[in-house]
């Protein structure tokens, strides 16, 4: 059904960077208000880091409302939600209004909600070589300790959209511990499920205390590096609303809604590739020297230009 939506529409989110726009050299022609950096953002051509086509796995997804978004509007067949929670009613305990988003997401062919996924312990996503069936779990395990499977990767984007441990402390150092621990932990849950060519998808808010995250290095030293980064926008997903870790905000009464809009925060998307892949290319034979090609790929990485 989503396929054929797709083709009906004939629609195909913009995977292109988002262009400046160009200064008016109109002769005569009185210059209009420069944009405050904040409308700029609003009125820039949205990146979107996946097509229609993409097996797309999303981790931790929260109340399932960007999942459906790919769906819906989107136009993507092929997507696994997965969500922390271990059944159907512990999440609508948590987010009362995700039964329309399973319901959208569960209604396409090709699409699926996974309940009970730990990102730091999820077992990856693979076909057997030479063997053609449902992408289906391999051996964590093995992957964790460095032993090959024989398996191949299936995914060609995971996306972790704001990932956070939830409130487990209120020490500001603590919680970027536990934090950093988990996107290391995910980053070698979702390696072994990435296709030739994959890459894996990280938004954070912009800010501390998340920068103090140091999400590059995180990436860097589990074998990723950043292939480019751009500005997050809510907005070029209809129907998307970010929950809170904790489940949404209830009023004394017990009544759901209000008091969070994080979707209005500005935020950043990162993309990592394997580091032995670059534009579906392995990187050239290193230079001689030792040390100094070392810190050359390091400062590439490091210098990795930044979509606005």
């Amino acid at each position: 059904m989503a396929k054929r939506r797709k083709l009906a529409h004939g629609a195909r989110p913009n995977k292109q960077p988002a262009q400046r726009p160009r200064a008016n050299g109109g002769a005569g022609k009185a210059a209009a208000p420069s944009a405050t950096p904040h409308q700029q953002q609003q009125h820039a051509e949205p990146t979107i880091p996946f097509a229609p086509e993409d097996k797309i796995l999303l981790v931790g997804d929260g109340d399932l409302s960007f999942a459906a978004s790919l769906v819906e509007h989107h136009f993507c067949a092929d997507v696994t939600a997965t969500v922390f929670e271990k059944t159907r009613e512990e999440l609508l305990d948590k987010y009362p209004h995700a039964a329309d988003n399973i319901a959208k997401i569960e209604g396409e062919d090709g699409c699926r909600v996974l309940f009970g996924v730990d990102a730091t312990k999820m077992a990856p996503f693979t076909n057997k070589p030479g063997r053609n069936k449902a992408p289906a779990p391999e051996n964590a395990n093995a992957h964790a300790q460095g032993r090959s499977t024989g398996a191949v990767g299936v995914i060609d984007r995971v996306i972790f959209n704001f990932p956070h441990v939830g409130g487990k402390s209120t020490d500001v150092n603590r919680q970027v511990r536990y934090n950093q621990e988990l996107l290391v932990s995910f980053f070698q849950r979702a390696i072994p499920s990435l296709a030739p060519g994959g890459s894996i998808v990280v938004t954070l808010f912009e800010g501390e205390p998340y920068t103090l995250w140091n999400v590059r290095d995180l990436a860097r030293h589990s074998g990723l590096q950043v292939e480019r980064s751009f500005r997050f926008q809510a907005a070029a997903y209809p129907g998307y609303h970010h929950a809170r870790t904790l489940g949404v905000v209830r009023s004394r009464s017990g009544e759901a809604g209000g008091g969070w809009k994080g979707e209005d925060r500005a935020a950043r998307s990162y993309v990592f590739v394997k580091k032995d892949v670059v534009d579906g290319r392995p990187p050239p034979p290193p230079p001689s020297g030792g040390q100094k090609g070392t810190k050359r790929a390091r400062r590439r990485d490091d210098d990795s230009s930044d979509e606005e």
